[in-house]
C-alpha cells in the first residue's frame, strides 16, 4: 500500500511532471521534448503531397497515439495541481490544451465544405512545439529579462519611431518633387523604416546628392541603434543569472521562478512545501 500510495500520489506527480530538479523529471522532460519534436515533425510531414499520399494513414495513426498521450498529459497536470483552473487558463494551459484537441474537433468537421477548416486544424497542432519553452531552462531568464527592461525597450522603440517620422518627413521634402517613388509621407517612412533597420529592399531609393546624405546618416545610425536593445537585454540577462531561481513550482498554480529560500509562492500566496503532521500538531 504505501509503494502504491507513494506512486500515484498528487505531490509526487506533480514534482516529476512541473519540476526539472530530481532525475525523474529530467527524464519525463527529455522524454517529453522527444514526443513533441516527433509529433511536429509528423505534421510537416503530411503536409508534404508524395509524402501524405504513400504514408498519410500510418501518419494519421501516429497523430492519434501522440494526441492521446498528450491528453493524459494534460489531465494528470489537471490533477496533480491544487488549482486547476488557474492552471488550464495559464499561457501553458492553453498551449496543452492547443496541442490536443484540433485532432478531437476534427472528427466532427468532416465532409468538403471543411476541408480548408480541417488543414487549419493540423496546422495548428504545430503549436506543440512552443511547449518545449518551459522545459529549456534559459527561457525562464530570457523571460524575466524581457520584462525587467519592457520599459527601457518601450522608451526605445517611441524614440525609433519618432526618429523614423522624422527622416522619413525630411526625405519627403527633398525628393518628393523629383522621386516619385517619395509620393507621400507614409511612403517615405516606410523606406526610412527599412533603411534605419539595415534591410534595405532597394524598391525606393534617393537621387538627389543630398536625399543621399540624408540616408547614408540614418544607414550609420540604423547600426548603432540596433545594438541598443541588445545592450539592455543583455544587462538584464546578467542580473537576471545573478538571482537565478529553481525549478521547484507552486503545487497550488504551478508557477515557477521561486528563490530558493522562499517559503511562499510569489503569484497566489500558497505554501510552497507541503504541510507534514508535525507542523499541524506545532500549530495547534
Amino acid at each position: 500500500m504505501g509503494i502504491g500510495s507513494m506512486a500515484f500520489d498528487k505531490d509526487t506527480v506533480r514534482i516529476v511532471i512541473f519540476e526539472a530538479d530530481t532525475p525523474a523529471g529530467k527524464n519525463f522532460d527529455v522524454a517529453l521534448i522527444i514526443t513533441i519534436l516527433l509529433s511536429v515533425g509528423a505534421v510537416m510531414l503530411d503536409s508534404v503531397q508524395p509524402i501524405h499520399d504513400r504514408y498519410g494513414d500510418w501518419l494519421y495513426l501516429a497523430e492519434w497515439v501522440f494526441t492521446i498521450l498528450f491528453t493524459l498529459e494534460y489531465g494528470l497536470r489537471l490533477w496533480c495541481i491544487q488549482n486547476t483552473w488557474l492552471y488550464a487558463r495559464s499561457f501553458y494551459g492553453i498551449i496543452d490544451l492547443l496541442g490536443i484537441i484540433p485532432t478531437y474537433l476534427s472528427l466532427w468537421l468532416v465532409g468538403s465544405q471543411y476541408l480548408l477548416v480541417i488543414r487549419v486544424l493540423r496546422v495548428l497542432r504545430v503549436f506543440r512545439v512552443l511547449r518545449m519553452v518551459r522545459y529549456v531552462g534559459e527561457a525562464e531568464l530570457i523571460t524575466q529579462a524581457l520584462v525587467a527592461s519592457r520599459r527601457k525597450i518601450t522608451v526605445f522603440v517611441c524614440t525609433v519611431l519618432a526618429l523614423v517620422v522624422v527622416f522619413g518627413s525630411l526625405m519627403y521634402l527633398i525628393e518628393g518633387g523629383s522621386n516619385g517613388s517619395f509620393a507621400s509621407i507614409p511612403a517615405s517612412i516606410y523606406w526610412a523604416v527599412t533603411t534605419m533597420t539595415t534591410v534595405g529592399y532597394g524598391d525606393i531609393t534617393p537621387e538627389t546628392p543630398l536625399g543621399r546624405a540624408l540616408a547614408t546618416v540614418i544607414m550609420i545610425m540604423g547600426y548603432g541603434i540596433i545594438a541598443v536593445p541588445t545592450g539592455i537585454v543583455t544587462m538584464e540577462l546578467n542580473e537576471a543569472n545573478r538571482r537565478r531561481p529553481n525549478t521547484k513550482t507552486c503545487p497550488a498554480c504551478s508557477v515557477e521562478g521561486h528563490a530558493r529560500e522562499a517559503t511562499y509562492c510569489w503569484r497566489c500566496g500558497g505554501h510552497l512545501y507541503q504541510e507534514t503532521a508535525s507542523d499541524s500538531t506545532a500549530d495547534i
